[in-house]
């Protein structure tokens, strides 16, 4: 680290973690510290309110131990937040509200610019930068998380929805049933390891996936899910639920590839993540340009919205 370098502070604050991350001038990662929002055994999730909570009892130690690597070594040039979760008007979450409060006063302090952004630019932005996709300005770009299925039209600065669940989100079809089977929540690394380890039988006992014009329904298979582990047949559940989800995705790919001919295909999110989806797509859609992240800037994270507000000021 060099001595009077310039930095962009980043702050993210989503529903179950609380991110802060520091870039320099060339976008390269100085910290990227994060921390899991406590969930209840055998909850599926939180309330706004007490994520709000959370974030903000979070957020001081997580500030001060980022803050502590660079204070000594250059200038804090802007504060950048996620604001709400997508770019889009009357978009909105309370749990944002944390890192815009936090974000506003860090800025104040330290006389730096304070910039605003989406959770989803966000996680777009911390895969896409040191991906060969880079400098590429029209792309899909596939954000799959907890609570968000969304095939995005990515055009330059604008981000369009073209695509994705019309109900539930892949993030929360894997906690609901990870959940049921007794993991805690989040469920998606644990069950993801267990669809690697255990390969899908012949017959799969999961009806498939609908795709039609880039989009799906998913609620559908997470009730034949329950119903399955209430009947007790959850042996090879794992495997053939990974199996049909990325059918689905592959389905979505396609017809989004013709629709709009495009071959470029960016995945964000932290189900982007999986092991299991990635080799799945990586063999049957070859022929196109398809790119995932590290699964560390996967899932959710502040080093996408620091990148952003580095590129706004720096270039």
């Amino acid at each position: 680290m060099r001595m009077n370098s310039h930095y962009s502070f980043g702050i993210d604050t989503s529903n179950y973690k609380t991110s802060v991350a520091i870039v320099d001038t060339e976008g390269n990662i100085i910290c990227n510290f994060q921390k899991y929002l406590d969930v209840k055994k055998g909850e599926r999730g939180l309330r706004q309110s007490a994520a709000l909570f959370q974030h903000v009892n979070n957020l001081p130690a997580l500030v001060q131990e980022a803050f502590d690597m660079v204070k000594e070594h250059g200038k804090i040039d802007c504060v950048c937040v996620s604001e709400r979760p997508r770019p889009q008007a009357g978009s909105y979450m309370p749990v944002f509200n944390a890192g815009v409060s936090a974000g506003k006063m860090l800025a104040a302090a330290l006389d730096a610019a304070y910039l605003a952004f989406s959770h989803q630019e966000g996680h777009i932005e911390a895969v896409k930068h040191d991906s060969p996709l880079k400098d590429t300005e029209q792309m899909i770009s596939f954000h799959f998380s907890g609570g968000t299925s969304e095939a995005l039209l990515v055009d330059g600065e604008s981000i369009e929805i073209v695509g994705g669940s019309k109900d539930l989100a892949f993030g929360q079809v894997l906690d609901r049933v990870g959940v049921a089977l007794g993991m805690d929540f989040p469920c998606g690394q644990e069950l993801d390891e267990l669809a690697i380890g255990h390969p899908a039988p012949q017959q799969n006992l999961l009806p498939k996936i609908k795709c039609q014009n880039g989009y799906i329904n998913l609620s559908g298979i997470e009730t034949k899910c329950q119903r399955m582990i209430d009947e007790g047949k959850d042996i090879a559940l794992v495997p053939m639920l990974f199996q049909r989800l990325g059918q689905s995705i592959e389905d979505m790919t396609k017809q989004l590839r013709d629709k709009y001919d495009i071959r470029d295909f960016l995945f964000a999110g932290g189900v982007s993540s999986s092991s299991y989806i990635k080799n799945m797509l990586r063999t049957d859609l070859s022929q196109l340009n398809i790119c995932f992240g590290e699964p560390a800037l996967s899932t959710d994270n502040a080093v996408g919205i620091a990148r952003l507000g580095g590129k706004k000021i720096w270039l």
